[in-house]
């Protein structure tokens, strides 16, 4: 029986020349990522292990991105414990702020991670970086210890579910619908500890951002890890943003896939994820009348530079509603950068929007757009739990860029057709 790209990638890694779903492996680990939050207890950790320092300097990245710049002397200690221990182990991939961005978006930019590659972070939503066709996956913060110290980490090789793409998608439609409209149909444990593997000529049709966009929530639906052919895109995104050799894997005709999922992108429309879960799914045309209190649009989901121009695009010489406080947050330091000389920064502020600087602060209720009680929000984040982005009895409304900018213009629930 053949393997799937996932794994081909681990047998690689585990120095094995073939693995089979549910195997259990020891693979050497190309990146350990932790961010402010999950970082100072893999530190604590690794300072009771018998071990003179990290297993490689240029393999561990350390982004202070969730409560940064620092919201409080709590998350000021954080960083702290982390600049102390970077600085100690002399850690190349250190962000602070000024250099910092969110951990998800900035990893790829700057060329850390690229296809072939096996990645371990310290933060759910590790899964991103298969969008440029490498493993990768979250874990907690004591096996980023054990990945500090070692430069290795187990696993049990996943199964696979066959995601198959077709179609080209109508104006808006974005990879944030192409993925809550998969959430939707399969649910939050639908692949659960399973290798989401996307295919079909229709990925041809997905942006980078879009791609990222999906893989970064191959998590939601319960999966180990997302990952996406290196096609042509693909390969030249990594020509533009790293030095470092890639390598291309490809499944075997022959691989073992427990399901097969078909989309056709022809048929998609803008897809909001109700509260309280991502798997609450419902088109915008279902959606009725949801008066809002908020919008943010920003989020290792949705912060990149083509969900700020979509928004821009749709902002553009109009208002935002009375009463609905608009929080823009690009991701990384290169695309405000970027959205400043593109002017799309004196649009959002022009209609009525604040902008921040690239932080992962509202998506986990922690600073920079709490909910109230009683308060909804239509956001490009990924999760809607309760108490996800505030009090318990606030809601969160999971959209696209598009669709969360258009709601900020009519101060409802509402796609971009609307206003």
């Amino acid at each position: 029986m053949g393997m799937t790209m996932t794994q081909k990638i681990l047998a690689a890694h585990a120095g094995l020349e073939s693995v089979t779903a549910g195997q259990l492996i020891e693979a050497d680990l190309d990146l350990v990522l932790g961010n402010d939050i999950t970082s100072p207890v893999a530190i604590h950790e690794i300072e009771k292990m018998n071990v003179d320092g990290v297993f490689h300097k240029d393999k561990i990245a350390l982004v202070m991105d969730h409560f940064v710049p620092n919201k409080d002397i709590k998350s000021a200690e954080h960083c702290k414990c982390v600049r102390e221990f970077a600085c100690k182990n002399n850690i190349t991939n250190y962000f602070d702020v000024g250099q910092m961005g969110i951990e998800h978006a900035l990893l790829p930019e700057k060329g850390l991670t690229v296809a072939g590659d096996v990645v371990i972070g310290a933060d759910s939503h590790t899964c991103t970086y298969g969008a440029l066709g490498a493993f990768s996956t979250g874990v907690g913060s004591t096996d980023m210890a054990a990945g500090m110290a070692t430069g290795k980490a187990w696993f049990k090789v996943p199964a696979a579910m066959k995601v198959t793409i077709t179609g080209k998608p109508h104006k808006y439609i974005s990879g944030k619908d192409v993925i809550l409209h998969l959430i939707g149909r399969i649910g939050v444990d639908g692949a659960l500890y399973k290798s989401l593997e996307f295919s079909g000529d229709g990925i041809q049709e997905l942006t980078m951002d879009d791609r990222f966009t999906i893989a970064n929530m191959a998590i939601e639906a319960g999966a180990k890890n997302g990952i996406f052919p290196v096609d042509r895109l693909a390969q030249d995104y990594l020509k533009a943003h790293s030095k470092r050799p890639y390598k291309i894997y490809e499944a075997d005709a022959d691989a073992e896939y427990e399901q097969e999922i078909k989309i056709d992108l022809t048929t998609l429309k803008s897809t909001v994820a109700f509260p309280h879960l991502p798997e609450n799914t419902k088109t915008i045309d279902e959606a009725g009348d949801i008066k809002i209190d908020q919008v943010v649009i920003g989020s290792c989901t949705n912060g990149r530079l083509d969900d700020l121009r979509c928004a821009a695009e749709i902002l553009k010489g109009k208002k935002t509603a009375d009463g609905v406080r608009v929080i823009i947050i690009p991701a990384t330091q290169q695309i405000y950068l970027d959205a400043m000389e593109e002017g799309l920064l004196k649009i959002f502020i022009e209609a009525g929007a604040v902008v921040s600087t690239p932080t992962c602060g509202p998506c986990l209720g922690g600073y920079m757009g709490i909910l109230a009680e009683g308060e909804r929000c239509v956001s490009t984040t990924n999760r809607n739990f309760v108490g996800r982005m505030g009090h318990t009895a606030s809601e969160i409304y999971l959209a696209s860029p598009a669709v969360a900018a258009a709601s900020a213009i009519t101060g409802r629930l509402s796609g971009p057709d609307e206003c």
